[in-house]
């Protein structure tokens, strides 16, 4: 019996992210903190009474931001369907606390609103990068790549060299040319998983005119950093330790690090997607 539930719980929870559990995890802990502080009896913790989860989420409210409090809720409400408990909110009366409390937010919990990457900017990177350099070359080909997708920087790097996974990072192997009804020739990276369609998406850019063709930079970066098929797409040669997935805390340090040196405006891996998008619609 024990062994049916154990594989109950882990089928259940395969269908979340790693990062996702991690981030539930730690609002359950938080939350297991506020009862214990509160003197409030362990078979009180769950199924959670609606005036605990309130009480608890106004605790909170001025402290953190109104998605973290999303989330504590939202990590809640998965223990309880992991656990077959009893989910017996009012949804209403959430969405108000969460509401009230995304009001009573600190400033320090928002980010600041990204500028969107510009084509000149993307030139003036081109200038101040390196192309005979393995790392600038990845670096940017990723940008403009990502750009031209209108992707995410994440879904193109890593969030760490040491858990680069073939399997759900994009690898040379998912690169391919084709023609679209046009006969036009296009060129289609296949991403094999993504935290919203685990069975991976496709998406594409062209070839352009100038510095800014991302399949020129693509095939410039591939000259300097040989690897074979099942190696990351943007993995450059590290001159003392070899082949490195491209990171995406790598690519947001050289932009932060050339923004900040040339007076660039806030530029971050979503300014990508953003301007990439108006890119085509304007």
């Amino acid at each position: 019996m024990e062994n049916q539930v154990n594989c109950i719980l882990e089928v259940i929870g395969a269908s979340w992210a790693e990062k996702t559990k991690e981030v539930y995890g730690a609002r359950l802990l938080a939350y297991h903190v506020y009862c214990d502080t509160h003197n409030i009896p362990d078979p009180q913790h769950a199924p959670i009474m609606a005036n605990i989860l309130l009480a608890f989420l106004s605790s909170c409210a001025g402290s953190y931001s109104g998605s973290a409090l999303t989330n504590f809720a939202a990590g809640l409400k998965v223990w309880h369907l992991l656990h077959g408990l009893q989910w017996e909110i009012n949804p209403d009366e959430l969405r108000a606390i969460l509401e009230g409390a995304s009001c009573l937010a600190p400033l320090s919990s928002k980010c600041p609103l990204c500028e969107p990457f510009r084509v000149n900017t993307l030139e003036l990177l081109h200038a101040l990068l390196d192309p005979e350099n393995p790392r600038d070359a990845a670096i940017f080909t990723c940008i403009t790549v990502v750009f031209y997708c209108i992707a995410h920087l994440g879904e193109f790097t890593v969030q760490s060299i040491k858990h680069f996974n073939p399997e759900k990072h994009i690898t040379q192997a998912n690169v391919s040319h084709l023609h679209d009804l046009g006969r036009l020739l296009v060129t289609k990276f296949h991403i094999p998983w993504m935290k919203t369609s685990p069975m991976g998406e496709d998406t594409q850019c062209a070839p352009l005119e100038g510095v800014m063709d991302p399949i020129k930079a693509l095939n410039n970066h591939f000259h300097l950093n040989p690897a074979g098929p099942d190696s990351h797409l943007f993995a450059w040669v590290h001159p003392s330790s070899g082949l490195h997935p491209l990171s995406r805390s790598e690519v947001i340090k050289q932009i932060t690090s050339l923004a900040s040196m040339h007076n660039l405006p806030n530029l971050k891996g979503h300014s990508l997607r953003i301007r990439g998008m108006l890119h085509y619609l304007l």
